[in-house]
């Protein structure tokens, strides 16, 4: 290769051919429409000369072969790409009882209509005009799934398999004027290469493992010396961009050329100058590098202000006429000690992930207008950054990006830690360097793609070595961007930044030891213990994963190659436990829970000081892995009903302002205090902010307010605004309050509650109140006597819902692909107006003052039981299983009338403010007239709750 670095003042004639040449565009032939089609399931295509053949059948492209309904039905024998937990998952007695062979309803992801694995032959006659045969001539194949194989009539031109980015294949060889037919052979099955079964490039979890070819699909002309690369490197300090190129030259002589330089304002006016490059092009590839000069002023690219230059460029000399346009964003990204940096001002990360997460489709989409929906969306509930899990999208993704400043986290297609691993000398060690060049050849020019990794979780007993290399490797090669080993781990001193999931409040396999389950509720820790010893930045790794009940309704959504028959499966067994009324009530109650898990994760991540960043597992549901309803927002990216964008928006935004608080639940008399700070990264630091802060009741009336020190807010989080006190004032009632605080609009919440400090009952002459059913109390309640049972954990008999794990938050990412991990349920569905919690206040979800009754009970199943009950507060189970599930609920039994409370209301009670309120409300309920269960169990059926031994 030849590098040229001369640089001079253009004639007036060149400027003025430039500027005629301004809007010229390459000779294109656009190939999408119909073509001929055939399915190879036995692979005899190739030998038996299909290319040379014409093909029966037709499919239109862009498109897949699900997309045409071309394909096999699924049935039990059906072959997944993509880890299944329980292969014979069909005689689980959770789906068994519906399964139906002719019509599947498979569990664990969205289902095809049709799908189909192995080659599949497309074909297409094309016109070569007489102007092209002096020209070179390329196939554009964007998004093949994923080896393609092209042949011109009976000549086979070549193969490639990248996921990532356009198959290119130059026919120059092989066309000539006139007609031709184009055969390409497309195999989505994994083979030698494996990038890992469960990753998103190639998963049946998420965008299904498709055939076919989803993009641009044409016929490109290019002059015979033709600008094969070009990159762009801005530099902001010196106001300049410089032009790395490569000229490639395929005749047999050395050539004088002429680059032309212009740059303009894509969504800005700016004048600059045009600049040129005299270079000699040897036959073959020649470099260059041009630096082009910005003028005085600068304007550059970030999430508040996404500036986009485009670079012209053209390539001039005898005969020749090439040209090539690039857009690039003058944006630098940094570490400055723990934190990130984009041009030079502190930066941080919220972010969500993209799992190729696409129900009509089941494949990603490649125009622009489809991405900045999804970026539209994502801003509105607070977030500025979208990671790419295990795949890379499209280049309609990273241009919607562009325009809308959102920061792009992009990997090379691998989550190899299943059926392969990372660095053990498997094909896909190459794979992943060559994806890798692949992708920052392609994409690299867009400033939203500031962040590199090879992909997800790796596993091999080599893999940190080959990551140290792979990031090196591409710090020193390219340093528009930061880049990490992988998703998760490891944290290699390589590392620009960590992507790590020790800073979140629930970890896999951590069940109910989790923070958020295991002590009591405060806001007031971070994760500053959880950070590697180094300092390098850190963004937390798919924090959240907490999940919902199905939202029925959504069923009918799924009108394009996707269905979603999981749900069908889960509506259809809750509807035989005799619940399908209430589908609705257990979507809200347990999306509300969601949404409380996730602003505790979120605010915890904002807490910490100079944490980087966060990535959520997910804003959107994920449909595989066993069904993951971990959004508040469903695949199609709309919401659930349960929280809007402005509510979610207040405690996930540039600018949150936050409160540390050592408990949620205070007495009459006690005092308030709360040290509030701030996180904020908006475009500049906040001057001369007054803070302000209110204490409400639930009928909206103010009981406290006041204003914090006036001061400066500077760019970054654990900014200290002040401290607020406020003694409850004693009035003999239990209620809900919110606390409020607002900077400069921004606004925050939290809700906390004050009880008395002595309920006016605790113990009742009228009721018994035990934690065991022994001879003496059951013949007192068959008598007419009234009886309080109150449980707790490990009371309750396994068959009747000891063996349920109940805890205070949802289901971390869920429970058929976790080995059953717990908690089981999803939080309370209650009455708020129920007599039995009138002096309890609770709405009809779970809210932190039910943490202490979920953290000390057993539920009870409800559904052998001879007649149909209703509970009090019933639990949500989980959607696989669909139990009725009582935490409070009564009866009467014999002559008498019984209530029973999976909570603990016996111990530790002095310790236990919320418990002690819960009982009081109870007792006052079984004391009043209210007080008349209909439903009626026998004692046997009572007793059947207990486990022997708590008799």
């Amino acid at each position: 290769m030849k590098t040229c670095k001369i640089i001079k003042f253009l004639s007036l004639a060149a400027i003025a051919f430039l500027l005629a040449c301004s809007d010229r565009t390459q000779p294109v032939i656009k190939l999408s429409g119909q073509w001929r089609f055939a399915i190879d399931s036995t692979d005899i295509g190739e030998q038996q000369i299909w290319y040379s053949n014409r093909l029966a059948d037709t499919v239109s492209l862009p498109g897949s072969m699900a997309s045409n309904g071309k394909g096999n039905d699924i049935d039990l024998s059906t072959k997944w790409v993509g880890d299944i937990r329980k292969p014979l998952w069909y005689e689980d007695p959770n789906y068994a009882p519906y399964v139906k062979p002719d019509d599947i309803q498979f569990p664990f992801w969205l289902q095809p209509k049709k799908k189909y694995t192995g080659a599949a032959w497309y074909q297409k006659e094309v016109n070569i005009p007489k102007g092209w045969e002096k020209k070179v001539i390329f196939l554009n194949l964007e998004r093949c799934h994923w080896e393609s194989g092209v042949w011109v009539g009976d000549q086979k031109v070549g193969s490639q398999n990248s996921l990532s980015t356009a198959h290119r294949y130059n026919l120059t060889p092989f066309l000539s004027p006139g007609k031709h037919s184009i055969s390409i052979r497309i195999d989505n099955r994994v083979g030698k290469i494996d990038p890992g079964v469960n990753s998103h490039s190639v998963s049946d979890h998420t965008q299904t493992n498709w055939n076919g070819i989803i993009g641009d699909i044409f016929l490109e002309a290019r002059d015979r010396v033709y600008f094969s690369d070009i990159q762009s490197y801005p530099n902001a300090a010196e106001k300049t961009v410089t032009i790395k190129g490569v000229v490639t030259n395929t005749t047999d002589n050395s050539l004088p050329v002429e680059i032309l330089a212009k740059a303009t304002g894509k969504n800005f006016k700016v004048d600059l100058p045009i600049q040129s490059l005299e270079l000699t092009a040897a036959a073959g590839e020649n470099t260059f590098e041009m630096k082009y000069s910005l003028g005085n002023e600068v304007f550059l690219w970030d999430e508040f202000n996404p500036n986009l230059y485009n670079i012209s460029l053209q390539l001039t000399g005898d005969e020749i006429n090439d040209e090539q346009s690039e857009v690039f964003g003058i944006r630098q990204i940094k570490s400055v000690g723990r934190q990130l940096a984009i041009n030079n001002r502190p930066a941080y990360l919220r972010g969500t992930l993209e799992c190729a997460i696409f129900p009509k489709t089941g494949y990603p989409a490649t125009d622009v207008e489809s991405w900045k929906g999804i970026y539209e969306t994502i801003q509105a509930y607070g977030l500025n950054h979208l990671r790419f899990h295990s795949w890379c999208p499209p280049k309609a993704a990273f241009e919607a990006a562009d325009e809308m400043g959102v920061y792009l986290q992009v990997e090379c297609g691998s989550w190899a830690n299943q059926s392969t691993t990372l660095g053990d000398g498997h094909p896909i060690d190459k794979f992943v360097w060559d994806e890798s060049k692949r992708i920052v050849k392609a994409y690299g020019n867009h400033p939203s793609f500031i962040m590199m990794a090879y992909g997800n979780e790796p596993g091999g007993d080599n893999f940190s070595q080959y990551l140290a290399d792979f990031v090196d490797k591409w710090k020193s090669e390219d340093p528009r961007r930061i880049y990490t080993s992988a998703a998760g781990w490891p944290a290699i001193p390589e590392n620009d930044f960590h992507n790590v999931p020790q800073p979140r409040i629930q970890a896999w396999g951590e069940g109910l030891k989790s923070i958020i389950n295991a002590q009591p509720p405060t806001t007031d820790y971070d994760w500053s213990d959880r950070m590697p010893a180094d300092t390098i930045p850190v963004i937390s790794h798919e924090i959240g994963q907490w999940c919902v009940y199905p939202n029925f309704k959504e069923t009918a959504k799924y009108t394009g190659v996707l269905e979603a028959r999981n749900f069908e499966l889960f509506e259809e067994s809750l509807k035989a436990k005799h619940l399908g009324d209430l589908a609705g009530d257990f979507l809200m109650a347990s999306g509300k829970l969601q949404t409380l898990c996730y602003k505790a994760d979120i605010e915890a991540a904002l807490r910490t000081p100079n944490q980087a960043g966060f990535q959520l597992l997910d804003l959107h549901d994920f449909p595989g892995q066993g069904t993951a309803l971990v959004g508040v927002l469903d695949p199609f990216w709309e919401d659930k009903g349960y929280v809007t964008s402005e509510e979610y928006s207040r405690f996930c935004n540039t600018t949150v302002p936050l409160a540390r608080i050592d408990k949620r639940t205070f007495m009459e008399g006690g005092t308030l205090v709360a040290d509030i700070q701030i996180a904020h990264f908006g475009p500049s630091p906040i001057q001369q902010a007054t803070p302000t802060w209110t204490l409400r009741d639930t009928s909206g009336q103010t009981i406290g307010s006041g204003n914090l020190p006036q001061k400066d807010i500077p760019l970054g989080n654990s900014t200290t605004l002040g401290k607020i006190t406020h003694q409850f004032e004693e009035i003999g009632q239990p209620r809900k309050l919110v606390l409020e605080v607002a900077v400069n609009g921004f606004k925050n919440s939290w809700d906390l509650w004050a009880y008395p400090k002595t309920p006016s009952k605790t113990s009742s002459q009228a009721f018994k109140h035990v934690t065991s059913l022994d001879a003496e109390t059951a013949s007192y309640l068959q008598n007419g006597g009234k009886v309080l049972l109150s449980l707790g954990k490990g009371k309750v008999s396994a068959d009747k819902g000891g063996d349920i794990g109940v805890g205070f938050s949802s289901i971390f990412w869920n429970t058929a692909w976790t080995d059953n991990q717990k908690p089981h349920t999803l939080g309370i569905l209650c009455d708020p107006l129920h007599p039995a919690l009138q002096q309890f206040p609770t709405e009809y979800h779970s809210n932190w003052q039910w943490w202490d009754a979920m953290a000390h009970a057993d539920v009870v199943v409800l559904d052998d039981f001879s007649n149909i009950i209703k509970p009090i507060v019933r639990v949500i189970d989980d959607w696989v299983t669909n139990r009725s599930l009582g935490l409070i609920f009564e009866a009467k039994v014999g002559n008498g009338k019984l209530v029973i409370c999976g909570a603990d209301l016996k111990n530790q009670m002095g310790e236990r403010p919320e418990a002690r309120q819960l009982l009081h409300s109870l007792a006052q309920y079984m004391e009043s007239s209210d007080f008349h269960p209909e439903v009626e169990l026998s004692m046997d059926e009572v007793k059947s709750i207990m486990k022997k031994n708590a008799m």
